[in-house]
């Protein structure tokens, strides 16, 4: 499981230190997409394997789903960390989060997420009175 908040750096070509707790997990490669909010979904290939077989049963007949795979799949890269346990994050999705070189690495159970620090920092402002204010079950069985 994924828990806890870093503060890498992106580096010149777009590469990011794996937060140490989360290397072992890792390791063996991961999946990146587009993630909602402007974030980077990061998945373990153990994960994302699991993911996929729950996407292969989304009704083709169904446009949302569709819609949804189609942007969600389309942007999905695997990649490997490197020997100094770096990972290359893809052009495409820096943009899409608007990475800048600050960001927010934060543990998210199953899937690590990447952040702009500014877009976190404001996501968070906004999520934390809400959280903190929540007076019914928002997750079936929690509290």
């Amino acid at each position: 499981m994924f828990l806890g908040t870093y503060a890498p750096k992106l580096d010149e070509k777009g590469r990011i230190i794996l937060p140490a707790k989360f290397r072992d997990e890792l390791s063996e490669g991961v999946v990146m997409t587009r993630g909602q909010e402007n974030c980077i979904y990061v998945f373990s290939n153990t994960e994302f394997e699991q993911l996929h077989e729950k996407i292969r049963q989304a009704p083709v007949t169904s446009k949302q789903a569709r819609d949804y795979l189609r942007v969600f799949l389309s942007g999905a890269s695997a990649e490997m960390p490197d020997k100094q346990n770096r990972v290359t994050i893809p052009t495409n999705l820096r943009h899409y989060a608007g990475l800048d070189r600050e960001l927010t690495v934060i543990g998210a159970g199953s899937r690590v997420e990447i952040w702009d620090s500014a877009a976190w920092d404001l996501y968070l402002a906004e999520q934390e009175t809400s959280f903190a204010n929540t007076t019914e079950e928002v997750i079936p069985g929690l509290f």
